[in-house]
């Protein structure tokens, strides 16, 4: 059995693996046809832009993972099946409990290579090309989550602390230097709202203070019309989703919206996501197993190839509107987070059980 074993992990896992490169490579290139268009903004050149739709592949492998799982098991279990070594098997005394652990085993690898790739690859890839990105095109910011993020501009440094879901920002603090590097002025707003029309920031509740040569000087301001080439566009770029947090960076800043009284039903359905979408690639293999021991009529390795496609598409638009849901009916994150993988493991279940009772 362990030699059957090691036999069926090994064929499931190279499969899987060949339909993640080939999803990789084609997400790769429509990345890569999508940013030609900037390629001469500032220094953005063409090996930038390879660098950049590059550090995009750890994110898209955590995404396509289960999609992958799905397609690859289906292969490699239809072509066990096709030969008949599947059938020989489960003849020589392979049960169906048994092969369903195997096939756990099997997703338990993928499971904790999805967990590793969207804990410690893929939030800090994003990252370094977001702004790798900005920068090539002459913007340099930076972000960290306790003191939010910051942006350089000619003669002065922006660092904004938090911003809201509406892209409202708060506590925006301005620090403009002299020729001589000396600073000449520091502002703070308590609040500011884009106003599309201007093209600019509305601040509010706005502290001066200016540094002169022998004297310091304070002035407030109800409110005041900011320019600057921070705009929302720039914002959702720059930003991370939770869906693209590590679990420890969520669990920090859902800790910190608590602290200020703010609602962290978006960051804790991300956690709960988080935890278990990489449970979805074993689910994945149990619903490849009924399709792959369907007979040789019901059609070949290229109709079960499109049937785990589109069951790989569902999974991932059921993931993101149960999501969606959950995030404005107010269920509880663990619900939102936990429907989609369990619908289509008791699907699959459903769908053994039937097999096995004909």
């Amino acid at each position: 059995m362990k030699a059957i074993t090691r036999y069926l992990i090994a064929d499931i896992v190279r499969s899987s693996v060949f339909v993640l490169a080939g999803l990789l490579g084609l997400f790769l290139f429509f990345d890569l046809i999508g940013e030609l268009r900037d390629v001469g903004h500032g220094s953005y050149t063409f090996a930038k832009l390879l660098g950049y739709v590059l550090l995009l592949v750890p994110g898209h492998a955590y995404d396509l993972m289960p999609i992958a799982v799905l397609i690859g098991g289906m292969i490699g279990l239809s072509m066990l099946n096709q030969h008949s070594e599947l059938t020989v098997m489960r003849v020589g005394g392979l049960s169906l409990v048994r092969l369903i652990g195997i096939l756990a085993v099997a997703g338990l690898l993928f499971a904790l290579a999805t967990m590793a790739i969207g804990e410690y690859v893929a939030p800090y890839a994003e990252r370094s090309a977001t702004q790798l990105q900005l920068a090539a095109k002459g913007q340099v910011l930076t972000q960290d989550s306790r003191s939010g993020f910051w942006q350089r501009e000619e003669g002065s440094f922006v660092n904004v602390r938090e911003v809201l879901p509406d892209q409202t920002l708060r506590h925006v603090n301005v620090y403009r230097f002299d020729r001589a590097q000396h600073m000449s002025s520091y502002g703070y707003a308590l609040r500011g709202q884009w106003l599309p029309t201007e093209g600019a920031w509305k601040l509010t509740d706005i502290t001066l203070t200016h540094f002169d040569q022998d004297q310091v000087r304070m002035e407030r301001l109800p409110e005041y019309v900011w320019r600057s080439s921070l705009t929302p566009s720039t914002l959702s770029v720059l930003l991370i989703r939770p869906e693209q947090m590590s679990i420890l960076t969520l669990l920090d800043y859902i800790e910190h919206l608590r602290r200020n009284q703010q609602k962290t039903s978006r960051y804790e359905i991300a956690l709960w996501t988080k935890l278990v979408y990489p449970l979805a690639s074993l689910a994945m293999l149990v619903i490849a197993l009924p399709f792959a021991q369907t007979q040789r009529r019901a059609g070949g390795v290229g109709m079960k190839l499109f049937i785990g496609i589109m069951m790989g598409l569902g999974f991932y638009f059921v993931n993101k509107l149960i999501s969606t849901w959950g995030l404005l009916y107010d269920w509880p994150p663990v619900l939102a987070a936990s429907i989609p993988t369990l619908s289509f493991l008791l699907f699959a279940l459903a769908l053994l059980y039937r097999q096995e009772r004909r």
